[in-house]
């Protein structure tokens, strides 16, 4: 229907019932009226005529959707009724001889509200009730009654039209809840219960919808009702609905981040304010998982310059336009930089220019397996591009410098780790004669990292399978990358000089363990989508350290924030290293990479002997 022949439709129906509804009333309140007095009634019902048209312009009755008619649309259907018998009246007492026939047009109030509201309500109520099949959608169990909940139900109820998602019971640990009712939905029992919920209620989906849920509480729920085997959603986490980023209706696919996230850490507010607030700050690899996500969280802290130092254009050209259409501040100046960390002069150049406060070196080769292949390039960019930054930062007098490194300096196997470590030997030599503070922070893996294996499974996922692993033993350390930015930014405010910080990664995960939920998560069984062992790769070792054995400092400094201890380091064979590494064969660099690495490890154990 056209919008001015429902216009027409509209005011025609109101004008019938407005027109006649002062008589019939008159009719129930006074039996036995008069000429004189159904002549007082005409003009009731002329001057009722008027004024309804008038205030249903006024509250726009004729152009709200009754389909989706709620609260608000009879509200609004009420006051121009109410304005309307008001009006009436004063028209009424004027030309009566100052006389109201009062309860008529109480009893006319009361016919509006129902033949006006109902003739409303009812397109919806024949909607809801007839026009969507109901055999064809799914039939959902919403997790948790509380608002979240509410909402969920309430919209997949309005959006018949639009959603597959047919909500029939809640389930919710509140006792008192149960047997209750919300939006004619049954709260049917507790989360224990899901498995039984969904085999007794025929449920084909789940909607977790809960906000506040904590990752380890999350993960038990998405445990439960994963044992289900229907698909499971979730509401977006309260931190990304308060921060705006998405509404509490949006419902989104439970990711293995969710389930294998930490409680957030709450960090100390006022350290880092003062550290980073109306300063400068320079994140070397701002391109990158770890560089982006540091550049996104100082944002939050309104430093008065950002550098965004990298050798890829694209990724550099991606942060910066990202952060200046989210954070439009004007108080913020954001500066994308094309620079090589192997390329001594530029940077140079660079801090010497912008001269910033903090550097968070996290530009680095990161790839276990191609850096067994070019054991050259590790050196080059890890050690050499290290080596490079830290020594602009101790010329120009910089406050704090932070290298991002890894649990795979750790007693490393591989060249990337030993690159790490001997990167950490060098700022931890060069701490020992500078004004500035040098610190390395050192975490495993990330979650959603462009080097991790989630990517990998997802695309395997989407080919159809297989799933591959390298070993069914095979365990390493998990954080998400904001967590890990946040903790790397928390560990700048410590430093003294020379640490290397550790985070606390909470306990290991095994990768056959992480490929079974992801494949669960995304909808399909082990029979679907199988998983095949490719055996281990070059460099790769069985389980990963955060602290090797003779770095161990039990007393955390800060929550999820350890910190190692040190020992003297060898500046003539880094130094003979980076001077000769060009003439040598990679199975020659790699021998000599790790006669650095543990030739301190040597001097770790007499330290701890001594």
């Amino acid at each position: 229907m056209g919008y001015k022949q429902r216009i027409f439709l509209l005011i025609l129906l109101d004008s019938l019932i407005v027109s006649t509804a002062i008589f019939i009333a008159s009719w129930i309140v006074y039996p036995n009226t008069s000429f004189g007095e159904l002549e007082i009634m005409a003009i009731t019902a002329i001057a009722l005529l008027l004024f309804h048209h008038l205030f249903a312009f006024v509250y726009k009755l004729y152009h709200k959707v009754w389909a989706y008619a709620s609260i608000g649309e009879l509200m609004a259907i009420v006051k121009a009724i109410t304005f309307t018998i008001v009006a009436t009246g004063i028209v009424q007492f004027l030309a009566n001889d100052f006389t109201i026939y009062r309860r008529a047009l109480i009893v006319t109030w009361l016919l509006h509200i129902i033949l006006i509201g109902g003739s409303r309500f009812v397109w919806r109520v024949y909607r809801d009730q007839y026009m969507k099949d109901k055999t064809n959608r799914k039939r959902t169990l919403i997790v948790g009654a509380g608002a979240a909940g509410a909402m969920i139900a309430r919209q997949l109820k309005n959006e018949q039209q639009h959603t597959d998602l047919l909500p029939v019971a809640f389930a919710d640990d509140d006792m008192a809840k149960h047997k209750m009712q919300l939006y004619d939905l049954p709260v049917a029992g507790n989360t224990k219960e899901i498995p039984d919920l969904a085999k007794d209620l025929e449920i084909h989906h789940i909607v977790i919808a809960i906000p506040s849920l904590t990752n380890g509480a999350l993960s038990e729920l998405v445990a439960i009702c994963n044992s289900t085997n229907v698909k499971v959603q979730m509401v977006p986490k309260i931190e990304d609905i308060v921060s705006g980023k998405i509404s509490v209706s949006s419902l989104k696919n439970v990711d293995v981040e969710d389930v294998l996230g930490r409680d957030p850490v709450e960090l100390d507010i006022n350290s880092i304010s003062e550290y980073v607030t109306g300063n400068t700050v320079m994140v070397t690899g701002a391109g990158g998982s770890i560089g982006s996500e540091i550049c996104r969280q100082l944002m939050r802290f309104t430093p008065s310059k950002i550098l965004l130092v990298g050798h890829g254009e694209f990724s550099i050209y991606s942060i910066d336009m990202e952060l200046r259409q989210k954070y439009q501040q004007d108080e913020i100046e954001i500066i994308p930089i094309i620079a090589d960390v192997q390329d001594r002069q530029r940077i140079f150049e660079v801090v010497q220019e912008h001269n910033p406060r903090i550097i968070y070196h996290a530009a680095a080769h990161k790839h276990v397996p191609l850096m067994e292949y070019n054991p050259h390039e590790a050196v080059k960019n890890n050690i050499i591009g290290t080596k490079n930054v830290a020594e602009a930062a101790d010329v120009f007098g910089i406050h704090t410098f932070v290298l991002v490194s890894t649990d795979k300096a750790v007693n490393p196997t591989n060249v990337m780790g030993a690159s790490k470590r001997i990167a950490e030997m060098v700022v931890q030599h060069i701490a020992k004669k500078s004004s500035t503070k040098f610190v390395a922070v050192r975490f495993g893996n990330v979650l959603g990292s462009r080097g991790s294996v989630i990517p990998l499974f997802k695309k395997q996922i989407e080919q159809g399978g297989p799933i591959t692993v390298t070993h069914p033993d095979m365990t390493r350390y998990f954080m998400t990358i904001p967590e890990a930015s946040r903790l790397v930014i928390q560990a700048g405010t410590l430093a003294r000089g020379g640490e290397i910080f550790v985070l606390d990664m909470g306990e290991p995960v095994k990768i056959v363990d992480l490929a079974k939920n992801l494949i669960k998560l995304s909808g399909y069984t082990e029979e679907e989508i199988s998983i095949k062992f490719s055996g281990m790769r070059p460099g790769e070792k069985m389980y990963e350290e955060l602290l090797g054995e003779n770095e161990i400092h039990p007393k955390a400094v800060f929550d999820k924030i350890y910190i190692g201890k040190t020992v003297e380091v060898e500046e003539e064979q880094i130094l003979d290293l980076i001077n000769r590494f060009r003439g040598m064969r990679n199975e020659q660099l790699k021998k000599q990479m790790m006669n650095i690495v543990y030739t301190d490890q040597r001097k770790k154990e007499m330290e701890v002997a001594k």
